[in-house]
């Protein structure tokens, strides 16, 4: 194996700044799904891009955008899946960009653009590891690869979850890796062994026909008030969600679960104060502290994203606000249900008198977990450790969601995660970008995943 991954690690630094380059032409497409900005053209790149690497591609159309499915068989039937997304944020505010989003710029040893790190450096990446084994193995892949690349992820995947089923045949496998990976601060890979799911609600109300003089106000009912009352409902000073049966079906951390966080802060006591530091906090949610703040990942969230109503310009406006709105979102923990948890806010606004407040679901995602123990995640471990020197750090569950419920379940198999990304990659904010050395580190570590989970 040493001599093939010397082969591996020759032909990709040989050939890395090819791969800079198609990485730069991938994040020059825009690709905003919430905004439906250059949705198929990318989609139709993505194409061309995995014919170019030798894939089979299949383009599913679905109620959104298209689902992409890439197939590179090797000598064994065996197959790996890699699951990516080729949609990314808005870009807003431009005027914090250093460079245009969709005008990549590659300087100081990084690769600045939107969806750089999330998810189109990704992508690049392990068709890198990809072409590298497969020269190594004289043009044959040791076992199949299946790519299932969608263009709706940043709107929480409508449509995935349909699609899994409808064609598990077709996506059968024995394992993924999921859309990405990070180095933490000690330089050592991150291997998140499981995601929260999500729930997000638009909450609306409206009071009069329109606007109002607020010298009135003591008629006059106001939307703005009438959203603040709901809301404060739902969550206490203590951060307990107040919603009945909320936590019923919350499962929280296992003994192996707080035995890995107790050594997570023993190997990171400067976390706290990095957090503080970064994010300038007093106080956290909760009062929390310590390894808490490790340990807290497993407490369900109710977040403000934000709200709405009246005038907000400059200067006052003295009126009584006819509409209100806010955006809501729960991090859900296993085995909450979404849909489950939908149903228990509208009844529990109902109990509380706000039948007049319209809960609209804007999207969801469940949570999903990969045991420690399975050979896919000690594999990952192993070959990280072989590239980056040092062991990777295990994370049972992190406060982020994804798709992977869609995949989990109906095909029955370990989801792990290995990328390209670090732990100021800035996705979804300005200057979005990934280091050159650590593009490259992932490609070797992804190359190394792929020839052990062929010998599994």
């Amino acid at each position: 194996m040493k001599d093939t991954m010397n082969q591996v690690d020759a032909y990709i630094g040989n050939n890395l700044d090819r791969y800079v380059g198609e990485l730069v032409r991938l994040c020059a497409q825009p690709s905003v799904a919430a905004q439906d900005m250059g949705m198929h053209e990318c989609a139709n790149l993505v194409e061309d891009i995995l014919h170019g690497h030798g894939a089979d591609v299949t383009v599913y159309q679905t109620a959104g955008y298209p689902i992409i499915v890439g197939r590179i068989a090797g000598k064994s039937e065996r197959t790996l899946l890699f699951y990516n997304h080729y949609d990314v944020q808005p870009v807003e505010p431009l005027n914090l960009w250093t460079t245009p989003p969709f005008d990549p710029s590659v300087r100081e040893g990084k690769i600045f653009g939107r969806g750089a790190k999330d998810d189109k450096g990704e992508i690049i990446a392990r068709l890198a590891a990809i072409d590298a084994l497969s020269q190594a193995y004289d043009g044959q892949l040791p076992c199949t690869v299946m790519f299932v690349i969608e263009g709706e992820e940043e709107i929480s995947s409508p449509n995935i979850a349909a699609f899994v089923r409808q064609h598990a045949n077709v996506l059968r496998c024995q394992g993924a890796v999921w859309e990405g990976g990070d180095i933490g601060r000690n330089g050592y890979p991150i291997l998140a062994l499981g995601v929260r799911g999500i729930l997000e609600v638009e909450l609306s109300v409206g009071t009069l026909a329109r606007d109002a003089h607020s010298g009135g106000a003591h008629v006059m009912p106001s939307a703005a008030w009438r959203l603040i009352w709901a809301l404060s409902t739902l969550k206490g000073l203590d951060e307990r969600i107040r919603i009945p049966g909320f936590y019923d079906d919350a499962h929280g951390p296992s003994a192996k679960d707080l035995a890995i966080f107790d050594r997570m802060w023993v190997n990171n006591l400067a976390y706290e104060e990095q957090l503080r530091n970064l994010y300038g906090i007093r106080e956290f949610a909760g009062g929390r502290h310590g390894a808490d703040l490790l340990r807290s990942v497993f407490s369900p969230t109710c977040n403000v994203q934000g709200m709405g109503s009246g005038y907000q310009g400059e200067g006052s406006k003295t009126i009584v606000p006819s509409e209100a709105k806010a955006k809501i979102d729960f991090r859900l923990v296993p085995d909450q249900d979404p849909e489950d948890i939908f149903q228990k806010l509208r009844g529990y606004l109902d109990n509380q008198g706000f039948q007049d407040v319209t809960t609209t679901m804007m999207g969801w995602m469940g949570p999903a977990r990969t045991d420690l123990d399975d050979p896919l995640v000690q594999l990952v471990v192993r070959t990280g450790h072989e590239v980056y020197g040092g062991l990777p750090s295990i994370v049972p569950l992190i406060g982020g969601s994804s798709p992977g419920y869609a995949f989990k379940e109906p095909l029955k198999i370990p989801v792990v995660t290995a990328g390209v990304g670090y732990w100021d990659n800035r996705p979804h904010a300005p200057d979005e970008h990934i280091r050159i050395q650590d593009f490259q580190n992932g490609m070797r570590h992804l190359a190394r995943i792929l020839d052990g989970f062929a010998k599994m």
